[in-house]
Parts: C-alpha cells; sequence; structure tokens
C-alpha cells in the first residue's frame, strides 16, 4: 500500500490522535507537574528536597475549609443569578427576538472579543467613589455625597454574574431555540397558563441546556481570583486568592499546589454531592400528576 494511501486511510485516526497529543500537553502534562510540585516540600539545605504530604496537612484547619466553602457559596449564588437573569434572555432570544435575532446574539457574544481584566477594570471606575454610578446619582440627587460601591461582596457577584452570563444564557438558548413550538401551543389550547407552560413545559424541556450553563458558571466562579482581588479588595478572600497568592510568592509554590489539588477535589466531590441530592427531582421534574 502507497503512503499517500495510507495517509488517506487512516486520516480520521490521526485527526483523534491530535485531540489527544493537545490534550495531553496542555491537561495531563500540567496535571502532572502540579501533582509532583504538590507532594514536594523543600529543605532548608540548598538543592535538596523530601517528598511527603506536609505540604497537604498545612492546609487541614478551619480557616482554609471556610475559604472553599465561601467559594462554593459565591459559586452557587453566581450561578443562581445568572439563570434568574438569564433564561428570560435565552427565552427572548429562542421566542420573540424574530428577524432581530443575529444581532441581539451578536452583542451577547461581543463582550468574548476583548480581555477579560478589560471588564473588570471598567466595572471598577464604574463602582468606585468618583466613578460614574457614584456621579449619575449625584446628578440626580439620590445622594448628597459619594458613594464608594467597591469592596463589597454583593458588587463582587454584580461583576462576576456579568462577565458570567453568556455562558448560561448560549447554552440555555441554544436548546430553547430547537424547541418545538407546536408544544407550548399546545399547552395553552389545553388550558395551561403561561407560567404553567413555562413551568411543566419550557423549562424541564431545557434542563440539558441549564446543566451545561450550569457547569460554565460554577466551576469557573468556584477558583475566581481576578473578581474578587480588584472589586472586593483584600476584605474577602476565596479559593482562588489563596492560590494566587501562594503560587505568586517565593518559596511557596509547592504549598499552592497543593491547595489547588486539595480545593479542585473539593469542587468534584461538592459537584458530586449536587447531583446525587438533585438528581432524584430532575428525574421527575415536569411530570404531571395523574
Amino acid at each position: 500500500m502507497k503512503f499517500k494511501e495510507l495517509i488517506k486511510k487512516e486520516k480520521p485516526f490521526f485527526g483523534v490522535s491530535l485531540s489527544f497529543v493537545w490534550q495531553g500537553l496542555f491537561f495531563y502534562l500540567p496535571l502532572i507537574f502540579i501533582i509532583l510540585l504538590s507532594v514536594i516540600q523543600l529543605s532548608t539545605i540548598p538543592g535538596y528536597y523530601k517528598i511527603g504530604l506536609a505540604n497537604f496537612l498545612y492546609f487541614f484547619n478551619l480557616s482554609y475549609i471556610n475559604i472553599i466553602l465561601k467559594s462554593f457559596g459565591l459559586a452557587l449564588i453566581n450561578c443562581v443569578l445568572c439563570f434568574i437573569v438569564g433564561f428570560p434572555i435565552a427565552y427572548f432570544l429562542a421566542f420573540k427576538a424574530g428577524r432581530f435575532r443575529n444581532l441581539f446574539l451578536f452583542l451577547l457574544i461581543l463582550p468574548f472579543w476583548t480581555n477579560f481584566l478589560l471588564h473588570v477594570y471598567a466595572w471598577f471606575y464604574v463602582l468606585e467613589k468618583a466613578g460614574f454610578l457614584s456621579n449619575l446619582l449625584l446628578f440626580f440627587g439620590f445622594i448628597k455625597e459619594p458613594i464608594g460601591f467597591l469592596n463589597s461582596y454583593w458588587t463582587i457577584l454584580l461583576v462576576m454574574m456579568y462577565c458570567y452570563l453568556p455562558f448560561m444564557v448560549l447554552p440555555i438558548y441554544s436548546v430553547l431555540e430547537r424547541l418545538n413550538k407546536n408544544v407550548l401551543e399546545a399547552s395553552a389550547d389545553l388550558g395551561a397558563s403561561s407560567l404553567q407552560t413555562w413551568f411543566r413545559i419550557t423549562l424541564p424541556l431545557s434542563l440539558s441546556g441549564l446543566k451545561s450553563g450550569f457547569f460554565l458558571v460554577f466551576v469557573p466562579s468556584f477558583g475566581e481570583f481576578a473578581i474578587p482581588g480588584l472589586i472586593g479588595g483584600d476584605k474577602y478572600v476565596f479559593v482562588g486568592t489563596v492560590i494566587t497568592q501562594f503560587i505568586l510568592s517565593n518559596g511557596s509554590m509547592n504549598l499552592g499546589a497543593a491547595f489547588t489539588l486539595i480545593s479542585s477535589i473539593a469542587l468534584i466531590g461538592l459537584i458530586i454531592a449536587m447531583y446525587l441530592v438533585g438528581y432524584k427531582y430532575i428525574k421527575n421534574f415536569g411530570k404531571i400528576d395523574d
């Protein structure tokens, strides 16, 4: 068999192999590096080190457990807010936007074309004491002196919701856009109200998109460090903040790698726990009682 014929025949295999190479270089190799780095403990003698679990034991105290739980709460609240705001947007795009749908989708995706940190810095200048929001409230007479909105838990959530909202909207929209409109019309013809149709039909049929959006928002929100650092200052400490501090500090990169693994394992455990708790409710969600 000629070489060209062999390449043509095995082309799908080579295509898949390249994806495995990419995954190995940019996922498994860094993961192995972090694991090795986390078990290495530097010695006081230059050039010497020892392997053990001392770096992991360093974080087994209530303060770091509390940081992981706070990060979990922040990510969960952000997911809920993104759903509350994002589902109506996705519903509007799927059913009401009409010929302006592509324009609205373009405006929704447009923030992805700019750097993530630019979004956060923009909100920093909006929410600071001499920023746009404070001056706007002064102009309309709602306040008598400038107010700083930074260093607040709720402003952190506001900026996080803004940054991660498209990750919730797009998966839900992709499901709603393929939804059979005749099902909704049949529900209305059978006497169901708009709320009943939404709760019994629209929401259950969009659960696959909702689950995708949930994980797309929840996972990066759990390890977010730029938004709490710039918007919240040093007042609030989360998982991403701790990892950043250890990694960027001299001589503590091993501790940062260990805490990265601990927080990742905690994240996986929390996701599995949420899935097991919510599975029986999701399984029967939207079913009409006899």
